[in-house]
């Protein structure tokens, strides 16, 4: 009986590995994705011709890089933020350089801790400035501001958290959450112990956790559940979003492991 389980174990992991195979890297919900924000830019245009809003599909349709025999994509999550905008943790210095995307005038916003973990509030403090001589920026500050929550309305979109939620182009197979968010290119105080912090069997490497931290985070406007109904708070308090790590840390999987996340998911929304 034993040796039964055994081959049958072998069987379905065999399965199992053989009908998940490697996402090709174009495919139907990444060009979805890149269709709905296309005709949301085209929509929504800002003041600026130059200030470009730079997308980033998250979630499931980003995560998993095998295609699971049973899909459990719900829908296509893309986060965008301007060009033109930029948070810092606070006390940091602001950078004397910016990765090409981004706008020779960008505004700084200082991220500023709530009393809830994770949660903070966008305190605008400045406007970075492209030199044209050498192509670092110069820094000019402002009075202080608080930022309130943004979003792009529409007949077509509904608010669902922190996303827009859409079913603007009827040929999409799924609908389309937009998260609106301002980059922070460098890892928060708020999560300084990741890095460093023991790890039983190894992962993430160090080379993974370098790569997520390089990678900064995003702020998302919503406010903690205990808040969303204070109307000061409810309307200027965001949280940290980690979305670039969650991506980097499950494409560091094996297959194997993909497919064993994919099944637990899947029984469990079941």
């Amino acid at each position: 009986m034993a040796d039964e389980r055994v081959v049958g174990s072998k069987i379905v992991t065999e399965f199992f590995l053989n009908t998940c195979r490697l996402c090709p890297q174009v495919n139907t919900h990444t060009v979805q994705g890149v269709m709905w924000y296309a005709s949301m830019a085209t929509r929504h245009s800002v003041n600026d011709t130059e200030v470009n809003i730079i997308p980033l599909t998250t979630g499931s349709v980003a995560e998993f890089y095998i295609e699971p025999m049973l899909p459990l994509v719900g829908d296509i999550d893309v986060m965008s933020h301007f060009s033109d905008e930029l948070a810092m943790p606070r006390g940091h210095p602001p950078p004397t350089r910016l990765p090409a995307e981004f706008h020779n005038n960008v505004v700084v916003h200082e991220i500023v801790d709530s009393h809830f973990p994770g949660y903070v509030y966008l305190v605008l403090r400045g406007l970075l400035t492209c030199c044209i001589d050498d192509d670092k920026y110069c820094y000019f500050e402002y009075d202080i501001k608080l930022c309130k929550q943004n979003f792009f309305i529409s007949d077509e979109t509904y608010i669902h958290g922190p996303a827009v939620s859409t079913d603007l182009i009827p040929s999409l197979l799924l609908s389309v959450d937009l998260v609106l968010c301002v980059r922070c290119l460098s890892w928060p105080p708020q999560a300084a112990d990741w890095p460093t912090r023991h790890r039983n069997y190894d992962w993430p490497d160090s080379a993974t956790v370098d790569r997520v931290v390089s990678n900064g985070c995003d702020v998302v406007p919503v406010a903690h559940r205990r808040c969303r109904q204070r109307e000061w708070m409810g309307k200027h308090q965001w949280r940290l979003s980690f979305s670039r790590a969650e991506i980097v840390l499950i494409n560091s999987w094996m297959p194997v492991q993909q497919v064993v996340y994919h099944m637990l998911r899947f029984f469990s929304e079941n």
